[in-house]
């Protein structure tokens, strides 16, 4: 029999705060973390707003030298991992550490650190270029800086499925636990990419807003009718995922059970969703029917709702498909709405977000969302969080390439 797993530390690094009490607040009071891009001058940029993490300062987290010799997303990930630890309680000196692993993923990786070589190398020549470029900016050293950081020797893995990744990543995490491979995982995603790359391309193939320079606590407006483009973002949101019979015996708080996880492909276009929403659906039923639940017991999806044109209405057509009639009773939002999208981390934080909302029966809302789209019927939580009894949610992601993923989360009992 698989062993079961839950949700005993939440590690959040986030435009809108840093810890996990910060960012729920923020998300229940509506707070929007998007403004101005600070990282670099954007002046000539298309896209000029972006979510930012503030007030972020790596020697809190992190010993000075060590912090120089990494990228920011692996620095966001190091700094999430010790708050998720330091929630969850544990004594990493009495663990055995054999027994810890990590999955943390990132869409992109040390892309800050490959603009900054990259300058060197053009201004000052090849053997200028720093010897901690490569294992800066390779996307695996996230999770390899975290398990040398915290000593773990257990399982380590680096997915990487775009905007997919956090969500894949605990899931896969969870996956290893149930096998009886590791009694606890550090599983989420990182990314720290609004530098000027990523924001000229994502602006270039039009996935971006740029209509709202000037208003951007506005701009994201996820199954909003005039929801223009997504915000990009940054951060990192970790999970400690532990074996149910490992977290009863020292006592840990529990704020969810993990009881299901599907991933399925589009198989369809490089960027585009398939209209006919065909994969997210299935990988809805699937994650259910791997929880043993039906359609019918699930209360709340934290979507992935990126405020694009294509994205809301394949995935509220996914959900319709999935869920039938039923869909028009859970609540579906997206948060999104206040710290943008945070790519390769986007899974981690909003499994985050989706674990408080099922411990606190409270669902986050979906900021902006000021005028109804007639193709988008469900229930997204305008504006206002909302209470509701919360016993099983999802926490769906969708990435470029056509991968999806989704996380169900139940109320431990």
């Amino acid at each position: 029999m698989a062993n079961r797993v839950v949700i005993t530390g939440l590690g959040a690094v986030t435009p809108i705060g840093i810890g996990k009490d910060k960012f729920w607040k923020g998300l229940l009071a509506g707070k929007s973390g998007i403004g101005k891009i600070t990282r670099f001058d954007a002046t000539d940029f298309k896209a000029q707003i972006a979510a930012e993490v503030k007030d972020f300062e790596s020697d809190d987290f992190i010993d000075k030298k060590k912090a120089r010799r990494m990228d920011r997303y692996t620095q966001f990930a190091i700094a999430a991992t010790k708050l998720a630890f330091e929630d969850a309680a544990i004594d990493l000196v009495k663990e055995d550490k054999d027994r810890i692993g990590v999955f943390i993923g990132t869409g992109i990786g040390g892309i800050e650190t490959m603009h900054e070589q990259y300058k060197v190398i053009l201004e000052k020549g090849p053997n200028r270029v720093s010897p901690f470029c490569v294992p800066m900016m390779i996307a695996n050293m996230a999770t390899g800086q975290t398990s040398i950081t915290f000593d773990l020797h257990g399982p380590s893995c680096c997915p990487i499925t775009a905007c997919a990744t956090g969500t894949n990543a605990i899931g896969d995490a969870m996956r290893v636990i149930e096998r009886g491979e590791a009694d606890v995982m550090v599983a989420g995603g990182t990314e720290a990419c609004i530098s000027p790359l990523p924001v000229a391309g994502f602006a270039s193939m039009k996935a971006l807003c740029t209509d709202m320079n000037d208003n951007p606590e506005k701009a994201s407006r996820p199954f909003d009718k005039n929801r223009s483009g997504f915000i990009m973002g940054e951060g990192a949101g970790i999970v400690i995922l532990e074996s149910l019979e490992h977290a009863l015996a020292r006592g840990a708080e529990i704020y969810a059970e993990v009881g299901g996880y599907a991933s399925t492909s589009d198989a369809y276009h490089i960027t585009s969703p398939d209209p006919e929403a065909r994969q997210p659906a299935r990988c809805f039923t699937l994650a259910v029917k791997d929880a043993g639940l039906q359609m019918e017991d699930i209360d709340y999806i934290n979507a992935h709702g990126t405020s694009t044109q294509l994205n809301e209405k394949t995935e509220t057509a996914a959900i319709k498909k999935a869920f039938g009639v039923h869909a028009y009773k859970l609540s579906v939002s997206s948060i999104k709405s206040m710290i943008g999208h945070l790519l390769g981390a986007a899974g981690g934080i909003e499994c985050i977000a989706t674990a408080l909302a099922v411990k606190h029966d409270i669902m986050p809302a979906t900021i902006n969302l000021d005028t109804p789209d007639e193709e988008l019927d469900l229930d997204y939580v305008p504006n206002v969080s909302r209470k509701k009894i919360i016993n099983a949610a999802i926490s769906d992601s969708l990435g470029f390439g056509g991968h999806n993923a989704a996380i169900l989360l139940k109320k431990f009992k």
